[in-house]
């Protein structure tokens, strides 16, 4: 099974379901056992070619939302698109508000008009699977699960997951950074970084005001925990009977070297996360304005390889960093990256 070509990305990670199908309960395990398989089915699939003849003139979004009614069977009934009220549906209206926040961020922010930068229509589903314990990109749309209402809550309540989920279609259309080892950590730090600043962006916050948590608000009452990840302190984010203590290496000196998860791809993203964290932390303001410039011209740069490696992608924000702004600022990037291990 070749994972690296899949399109295919989700936000709870293999290793947290299996902890799920170890530790919990009867129906705990049931559900992670169902959604695991789900998830390795679609890792293994051979990614379809997308052809999108409708694109919209920048800053126009068309967006529409689906209702799966439990199954498994995309893209469901259509229940919302542009233009159109909020409904009953919880689920339906965050998505379709959360969808509408991020295309905003960054074309707002970044010029940038959709996913591929050429106006994609967004299109999510909600209500996906029973109990499903998930939410994933799979190349074409969103997709959302309804949790199981005792270790995660219903998918579409984090708009940072949301974020995080549509930027590995932002990812795919760039660098398409391929999804193993040190490149697919760096494709899932650049969700997280950009799910984050999205939601700093909606809540206006600056970079000291963030809490900084990928997911806060996704796991269920009673379960040990602030979020599934933490970027200022990798491996904090939750310790829970079930789920176990959050595995994230903060730095390089920890690194996971690991045949699963893709090579660590979920785990080893702690470490760029931190160098993100830490350079936001140290120019201050609105995170998106210079440090998310930074990154996000590293994302869009030519040079960024498929196979890039925590160094490679560390040496281009610095260069980054000194094109856009001053040496002052280059030294605040490479010195976040020394603070992790990455440069020396």
């Amino acid at each position: 099974m070749d994972t690296r070509c899949s399109r295919f990305a989700s936000v709870i990670t293999p290793y947290l379901l299996k902890r799920i199908m170890e530790k919990g309960n009867e129906h705990q395990r049931l559900f992670a056992r169902h959604t695991l398989t789900h998830v390795h089915n679609l890792m293994g699939r051979t990614p379809a070619v997308a052809h999108h003849s409708h694109t919209q003139p920048p800053g126009k979004i068309k967006l529409t939302l689906h209702d799966a009614h439990n199954s498994m069977n995309l893209p469901g009934v259509k229940v919302r698109q542009e233009g159109q009220s909020p409904g009953k549906d919880v689920a339906v209206d965050e998505a379709y508000d959360y969808l509408g926040v991020t295309y905003d961020f960054y074309w707002r922010v970044f010029k940038r008009n959709s996913l591929d930068a050429e106006g994609l229509p967004l299109v999510g589903t909600v209500h996906y699977g029973s109990a499903y314990q998930n939410a994933f990109w799979d190349g074409e749309q969103m997709v959302f699960g309804d949790g199981d209402g005792e270790i995660f809550n219903r998918f579409t309540i984090a708009l940072d997951v949301v974020a995080h989920e549509l930027t590995h279609g932002v990812t795919e259309h760039e660098a398409n950074l391929i999804y193993f080892e040190q490149a697919g950590s760096l494709n899932e730090s650049l969700s997280d970084v950009f799910g984050s600043l999205v939601k700093q962006y909606h809540m206006q916050q600056t970079a000291q005001q963030a809490d900084w948590f990928i997911g806060a608000g996704l796991l269920a009452d009673g379960v040990q925990g602030k979020g599934l990840r933490s970027m200022p302190a990798p491996g904090t984010a939750y310790d829970d009977p079930v789920l176990g203590k959050d595995p994230q290496p903060a730095d390089m000196a920890n690194f996971v070297h690991t045949r699963q998860d893709n090579g660590g791809v979920h785990l080893n993203s702690g470490i760029p996360n931190r160098a993100f964290y830490l350079t936001a932390i140290a120019l201050g303001g609105n995170a998106w304005e210079k440090a998310g410039t930074i990154w996000y011209a590293t994302l869009t740069d030519k040079k960024l390889l498929q196979n890039a490696s925590f160094a490679d992608f560390a040496r281009l924000t610095v260069s980054h960093a000194l094109e856009q702004f001053d040496a002052e600022t280059g030294e605040v990037v490479e010195n976040a990256w020394r603070q992790v291990g990455v440069l020396t």
